[in-house]
């Protein structure tokens, strides 16, 4: 009787992908501080302050702070998307926690003041890229949150009918944009007082006529 054939199959195993490490902890950290200190910074002294002393504000040395972000533009880059994500955070917060559609605008106003919006301003000129990506969908997010936030007052009947969000976003670019190097170091003092003057008059009924046409997000775009 003739002997049982066993075949043998040669499994075959692709070879293992090597793993990108996760960045540790401390280094995490570190890129933070930077961020932080690179807004704070910009916010002060504009965009052109010296990165080493970025670096010194941050707590870091230079190495760290280029090994992060080799160049302006690329630590420019990240502190744009990290103001438009945390005040797009403070528009869905808003929404979320405030039953009146009025004052869920009005506390996101203010909290897109202290975001300190207005301070990107001066970062979008020059060679910066503002159809990146990564900002043009955080630009979405953040356009959808405050369209969100105007229509539900509006259909509330609590925000005047002649305005557009592009409204609201002028005036909070403009109300929250600091002047760098003045003499007056206390200015940011005033910025929540006119941005209550500003939000009075945006409530319904409407004690006046407003000039020209309101401005859409349409218009923005077109500007930028």
């Amino acid at each position: 009787m003739p002997g049982k054939t066993r075949s043998t199959a040669v499994a075959t195993t692709a070879p293992a992908q090597p793993r990108t490490p996760k960045p540790r902890a401390d280094a995490l950290r570190n890129r933070e501080r930077i961020v932080t200190a690179a807004r704070e910074m910009f916010v002060e002294f504009g965009p052109d302050v010296p990165l080493d002393e970025v670096a010194r504000r941050a707590g870091v040395g230079n190495a760290t702070l280029y090994r992060n972000f080799p160049d302006r533009a690329a630590l420019v880059h990240e502190v744009v998307l990290a103001v438009t994500s945390r005040t797009t955070d403070r528009a869905e917060e808003a929404t979320a926690e405030e039953a009146d559609p009025f004052a869920a605008l009005t506390r996101f106003v203010h909290a897109a003041a202290d975001e300190r919006i207005g301070a990107l301003c001066p970062m979008l000129s020059g060679g910066f890229d503002k159809d990146h990506p990564e900002l043009l969908a955080e630009r979405r997010r953040l356009e959808e949150a405050v369209e969100g936030l105007v229509a539900r007052a509006m259909s509330a009947g609590r925000l005047r009918t002649d305005i557009a969000v592009g409204d609201v976003l002028v005036a909070l670019s403009q109300l929250t944009r600091p002047l760098p190097g003045i003499a007056c170091p206390n200015i940011d003092r005033f910025t929540h007082r006119h941005i209550q003057l500003f939000l009075d008059g945006l409530e319904a009924p409407a004690r006046s006529v407003l000039p020209g046409t309101a401005a859409t997000l349409e218009d923005l775009r077109r500007r930028a």
